[in-house]
């Protein structure tokens, strides 16, 4: 016997990137959302007296060593679970090996919830996560599925509020993103932003003293000298304003607990709501896929409003991916769209790339993306391929209802 999983993918509805940690990871923000699209992975486990590993998989790129996620995660699970187990496992590849969708890192997590049913025995919830985060970043994620706040280097997770089941076309370019030379380059933009603006403060008039009339409560009558920053206003850590937007989705207000109606839940702001509030109100069953495209619509932009920076929610790797593969940007436009040909709610690069992502009101829209997207492949000139995927995204209940593919 054996358990088979379905190991699903995720997308990063915007990322926030902060500044290198003593333990040299870069702090981030992100709000994860995964997606129908998936491998499958399948584990045997026999107990036995001493540990044996195998993997197999049906793509030739896939490590079938101890350099594999999932092989390191089942290794280390039995270790800590002190237990010895002749354990099989196999990965059939459905998903780009790389690309910004967390494949490996899901595949990680898809064995690790195999291998405790044919054990018949877990990890304890807190050390599931911990064993998980020092496998991989995206890891801890997979332990939860729907929307999930990513903090810290990206492993520390909070499940939020499911958005509404949404139409998603994923493009997954030909093309190699490094993330360590991602973020390099972000390092070496701020780097010179900060030296410019040193060197702005250097050329500034020196601080000067306020007269009485300028000092308000702070000077009393006396003369005080002011640090006066003519160069720029305060700096703002986008880490904590992004994930306190993120959390503002969650967060009730006096107009929004006004006259609840039946499809807001307590506790919420009335953003994400009851999953079929037509049929409470008793509309005709034809009407009720319309009514949830506008609730996911509603419920997106609400998102995409919560943003930071004057481009509202965006992925920061954008500004240092897209000018070393513009072939990205173009792919991100396409897959936007225009008022004439049903535009996405929201599109971006997810995680460091290659795979970018649009979100759209309808299937009608998503299919259109997918149409634009690859006809602008086929009549390319520029040799890069790019795989174009039509999916939804994948609440937290159905992930868990679909996880075992038996």
């Amino acid at each position: 016997m054996s358990t088979r999983v379905r190991s699903y993918s995720k997308i990063n509805l915007g990322l926030a990137i902060g500044p290198t940690r003593p333990d040299g990871f870069h702090g981030l923000t992100t709000l994860y959302q995964t997606l129908d699209l998936h491998d499958l992975v399948t584990v045997s486990a026999k107990r036995s007296a001493a540990t044996r590993i195998s993997l197999t998989t049906n793509h030739p790129f896939v490590p079938r060593d101890g350099r594999n996620t999932a092989w390191r995660m089942v290794e280390r699970c039995l270790a800590r679970l002190g237990v010895t187990a002749v354990v099989e496992i196999h990965i059939e590849k459905r998903l780009p090996v790389q690309g910004g969708m967390g494949a490996g890192s899901a595949n990680a997590a898809a064995a690790l919830v195999a291998l405790e049913r044919e054990l018949g025995e877990a990890l304890p919830g807190v050390e599931r996560l911990k064993l998980s985060a020092e496998i991989g970043s995206d890891v801890p994620l997979f332990l939860l599925g729907g929307a999930v706040l990513g903090l810290g280097r990206g492993e520390q997770v909070v499940p939020m509020p499911d958005l509404p089941k949404t139409w998603c076309v994923v493009a997954v370019p030909s093309v190699g993103v490094s993330t360590p030379a991602a973020f390099k380059d972000w390092d070496q933009r701020r780097a010179a932003e900060a030296a410019a603006t040193t060197s702005r403060a250097d050329d500034a008039e020196p601080p000067k003293t306020a007269d009485a009339s300028e000092e308000g409560e702070l000077g009393e009558g006396h003369g005080v000298t002011l640090a006066v920053d003519l160069t720029s206003g305060p700096q703002v850590d986008k880490l904590h304003e992004l994930s306190l937007a993120y959390s503002s989705l969650s967060a009730p207000t006096g107009l929004s607990l006004k006259g609840k109606t039946e499809d807001s839940r307590s506790g919420t702001s009335g953003i994400v709501r009851d999953p079929n509030p037509e049929k409470k109100r008793g509309l005709p069953v034809e009407n009720q896929a319309d009514a949830m495209n506008d609730l996911a619509e509603n419920t997106l932009f609400a998102l995409v409003r919560t943003g930071i920076g004057s481009d509202g929610l965006q992925n920061d790797f954008e500004e240092v991916v897209f000018p070393q593969y513009p072939s990205l940007r173009i792919t991100k436009r396409q897959l936007m769209g225009s008022d004439l040909d049903g535009s996405a709610i929201y599109a971006a690069l997810s995680g460091s790339g290659s795979a970018l992502f649009g979100l759209y009101r309808s299937e009608r829209d998503a299919k259109a993306a997918q149409q634009r997207v690859q006809s602008s492949v086929d009549s390319s000139d520029e040799g890069i391929a790019v795989q174009v995927f039509l999916t939804e995204t994948l609440p937290r209940s159905e992930y868990w209802d679909r996880m075992f593919a038996e």
